[in-house]
């Protein structure tokens, strides 16, 4: 099957070679074309370039897009879309003037949701999943990870990951996994930290590794929470079994857990809103990925990651959504990448960077997704007639997208 797109408006993030991220002044390069052509074959990317240089092409269909611009799918490297029921009432509650963290003592919080999902049938949490994953994608997400941690019992956490591998199997775009069983102290383990540490290490880390359900290992490292010498050991631990650590890091306190995550070879370091000059230099020369997550920012009420000291630093920065129900309830990277602009003073061009190719790297896959580059998946978004990118993140409160492709196939 070929298809032909036509008299595009502009194709945006155009990258001859591709690249595996971004960093520092780079972020503010945005390749493209103007009026250009776009040709797909099965479910990749052919080839491409200006009208004026359109050479005789046999193709299967032509569509014809004046006004309207294409851009690679977003890539959401962080969230937590498999969970059951919701937490409105705690919506409620911090209206009223209680925190984040005087919820989570109240019997609120994760543990809320575990127990909700502890009585959840696997089956109704496929659904349940399933109906955020149409969203997400209806919203242009291509590509997207997916984490544990709602489970907090062997049984609850290999639960979510079957779920997660369910929607793998189920679903046309680019999947990934993240075991967080340390994401909070179940009730039975209070004050037992130490053991609920060595019970995930014994009995559930190698429960994730025999059935291969987790490409990734993630730890709430958080003052109240896990300190970076649990966390530590419990990368150490999943090393063993090649998960490598995508962690929660620097979202209330900066305690250490940027370098550890360094350290450890981390994927990224996710959250970041609070941020000292000893983390900008831990990652200065690793491989490692910063991820701001601005909808929790917007949704708590907490600081938004200082996405210009980090670039300004020369390094890189993904964006993601953190969807959740408890912090960030909403998968949409359109509002994202719009606060990544309004909030983080980001320009347009640092945003879709981070939202495109940086988030591919946050989940391995450069290679697969992230630009307009031949041989890469045809994972794409259609705009409306917009006058030009920077309307994305202007308009924050419309929907900019008129048609999703995923491995060259309209999503309906």
């Amino acid at each position: 099957m070929k298809l032909l797109f036509t008299n595009i408006k502009e194709l945006l993030q155009v990258r001859e070679n591709s690249v595996l991220k971004l960093s520092g002044k780079e972020m503010n390069i945005l390749p493209t074309i103007k009026n250009a052509w776009l040709l797909i074959e099965d479910d990749k990317i052919s080839d491409y370039g200006k009208m004026d240089d359109l050479p005789e092409i046999s193709s299967d269909k032509i569509i014809d897009l004046s006004g309207k611009m294409v851009l690679p799918s977003w890539c959401d490297s962080h969230t937590h879309i498999v969970y059951a029921g919701n937490r409105e009432q705690e919506f409620g509650q911090r209206i009223s003037g209680l925190s984040y963290e005087e919820i989570a003592n109240n019997g609120g919080g994760i543990l809320n949701s575990a127990k909700t999902l502890q009585n959840t049938s696997e089956e109704d949490l496929y659904d349940q999943s399933a109906k955020r994953l149409d969203e997400v994608i209806k919203l242009g997400t291509g590509a997207v990870e997916i984490k544990s941690g709602y489970g907090l019992t062997k049984d609850a956490e290999l639960k979510m990951l079957r779920v997660i591998k369910k929607l793998q199997q189920n679903y046309n775009l680019p999947i990934k996994a993240t075991f967080l069983g340390a994401h909070a102290l179940p009730l039975e383990y209070k004050n037992k930290k130490s053991e609920y540490i060595e019970h995930v290490i014994q009995e559930i880390l190698p429960a994730v590794a025999e059935e291969n359900l987790a490409e990734y290992i993630d730890v709430f490292c958080e003052q109240g929470y896990f300190s970076v010498e649990d966390t530590n050991k419990l990368l150490k631990a999943a090393a063993k079994f090649n998960l490598r650590p995508k962690i929660h890091v620097n979202q209330f306190n900066a305690i250490g857990g940027v370098q550890v995550g360094v350290k450890n070879n981390a994927l990224s370091v996710d959250h970041l809103e609070e941020m000292k000059t000893e983390d900008i230099e831990a990652l200065r020369n690793s491989d490692t990925m910063p991820v701001a997550l601005p909808g929790c920012s917007l949704f708590l009420s907490i600081p938004y990651t200082p996405a210009r000291m980090i670039i300004d630093a020369d390094l890189p920065l993904a964006l993601a959504t953190d969807f959740n129900p408890g912090s960030a309830p909403s998968g949409n990277m359109n509002l994202v990448v719009s606060l990544a602009c309004i909030k983080m003073k980001m320009t347009p061009e640092e945003a879709i960077n981070a939202a495109t190719i940086n988030g591919a790297y946050a989940m391995d896959l450069s290679k697969k997704v992230g630009s307009i580059t031949k041989g890469k998946l045809a994972n794409l978004i259609i705009t409306k007639c917009i006058p030009s990118y920077t309307y994305i993140p202007y308009a924050f409160g419309s929907n900019p997208i008129e048609a999703i492709y995923l491995n060259g196939k309209l999503i309906k």
